[in-house]
């Protein structure tokens, strides 16, 4: 099956509304590259039935999926009310949050804390964030366990709803108990990436990506930008992480949404030049959740991302509880095709960059090329996914064909710009049969056409990562074996 031209990914979040096999079906083909499983919510069965339905439909399908996995973190909630509706808060209301209140017991005037610490964490004349910012409390006072507010910003307030500190500042650990019990759990799956909720520094990732290894997963880290704190360390995270999220929900109301469009951009350029992959995620394509078609400035919101350069763009409730879930791929796959008819971010070539790896300065002269050629495309032939991943770094509209025997590559290169990954096993060739073998797969599946001209990049050591050496530029031609149609 012919590859989608589309350069930007596109990742779904699962959940209700995607659990049917007609469901999962319809959203791979509508084009979503990765899904993504969210332990915020959900119970382990429920991700694994939902991992192997993604799997098993992709599989039918012929194509390749990503698989991301969110681990929870330390999200900050009020507890629940006795009015399951909720109360309703208005500007210049008295308000307490209280950790040692009753966790059931919220009513007008007060409600529990799921992080006891809160009340020695905070001053007079924070600024305290619920709901994604909907509802904003001052601090007039901290007595014991209690935080007495005044509603600044007032509004309709359920249970278990998140809060944030404006600027940021509260000491929760990035990773929780829970979170260390979940990681056990996604060693047991086929994942390509878990993504660490708020990080605040290197050490978090780090200390990730330990957890993960030592439970016998090999999947990749995924550092959500999300905290105030971050931003100050944005260039040590990037550098210890896989990739990273722009994580606009909380990262929004934690730094103000003023500043959020310019800091996206910011970590989107910085995570180019680190040679990381970037995802933009949260409220993409919101309205989309009731609505079968997005508002302009959704659209608008989308193409930004698309035009900075990110890797891939996410879907959450949309995707896992909206009413349109395959609208909302298709609608999204449409607005990246349209935005990348425009050429504005600069992530182009730095000509004074000396390259410790010969395999990285292989992947730099393909894409100077590319440039300056007319070809069709480039055929990457990969062990570990690197040299796809540095030319991808790289602006141009030429596709880039990864190929791999290892499954586990070929699904991290799911979330890379511009990269389309192929199975194709080079040990089951001889040295000079690989590069004709190789076009001849991607002309049978109608990837290529006889007579289109090629990049093609590979290693002179089989089997091996890190050896790419070799560059040539040929021709594709049909198959020519006995069995060749």
């Amino acid at each position: 099956m012919k590859i989608r031209p589309r350069r930007t990914k596109i990742i779904a979040t699962l959940g209700p509304s995607t659990d049917s096999p007609e469901k999962m079906r319809a959203l791979i083909q509508a084009g979503v590259n990765l899904v993504r499983i969210n332990l915020s919510h959900g119970d382990h069965a429920q991700h694994q039935a939902r991992i192997a339905l993604a799997i098993e439909s992709a599989k039918g399908l012929n194509k390749t999926i990503g698989i991301l996995i969110d681990l929870q973190g330390p999200k900050i909630r009020i507890a629940r009310f006795e009015d399951k509706e909720g109360i309703l808060l208005n500007e210049g209301d008295l308000f307490t949050l209280d950790a040692d209140y009753p966790k059931n017991a919220g009513n007008q005037h007060c409600v529990g804390l799921d992080y006891p610490e809160l009340p020695r964490e905070v001053a007079p004349q924070d600024h305290l964030l619920l709901d994604d910012g909907r509802v904003i409390l001052i601090v007039n006072e901290v007595q014991g366990s209690a935080i007495l507010c005044t509603v600044k910003v007032g509004g309709r307030l359920t249970s278990n709803k998140g809060l944030n500190r404006k600027g940021g500042g509260l000491s929760a650990p990035s990773l929780t108990e829970k979170d260390i019990k979940d990681i056990q759990f996604i060693a047991t799956q086929p994942v390509d990436y878990v993504a660490l909720s708020f990080p605040k520094t290197a050490q978090d990732i780090i200390d990730a990506r330990r957890l993960v290894s030592e439970a016998g997963c090999t999947a990749q880290i995924v550092a959500k930008i999300e905290r105030f704190e971050a931003i100050d360390n944005i260039d040590e995270i990037i550098k210890a992480s896989d990739a990273v999220m722009v994580a606009r929900g909380d990262l929004g109301v934690e730094v103000g949404y003023a500043e959020l469009p310019g800091i996206q951009k910011n970590i989107i350029n910085r995570a180019r030049l680190c040679d990381k992959a970037v995802i933009t995620a949260t409220q993409m394509m919101e309205s989309m959740i009731k609505n079968p078609i997005p508002t302009r400035a959704e659209v608008s919101d989308v193409a930004n991302a698309i035009l900075d350069g990110t890797d891939a763009v996410m879907l959450s409730a949309e995707t896992a509880t909206g009413d349109f879930p395959v609208q909302v791929v298709a609608s999204l796959d449409e607005i990246c095709l349209a935005s990348e008819r425009y050429r504005v971010a600069q992530f182009s070539q730095n000509n004074d960059e000396e390259f410790e790896r010969h395999d990285k300065a292989i992947a730099m002269a393909a894409m100077f090329i590319a440039n300056h050629v007319p070809i069709k495309a480039i055929v990457a032939l990969t062990e570990s996914g690197s040299t796809p991943l540095w030319m991808s770094r790289v602006r141009s509209g030429i596709p880039i064909y990864a190929l791999s025997r290892h499954a586990l590559t070929r699904g991290r290169m799911t979330l890379f710009r511009g990269v389309y990954p192929v199975e194709f096993d080079v040990t089951h060739y001889k040295p000079w049969e690989i590069s004709r073998s190789a076009l001849e797969l991607l002309v049978k599946q109608g990837i290529l056409e006889p007579g289109d001209k090629v990049i093609v990049t590979k290693g002179d050591v089989l089997g091996v990562g890190g050896y790419t050496n070799a560059l040539k530029i040929l021709t594709a031609q049909a198959l020519t074996g006995p069995n060749g149609e």
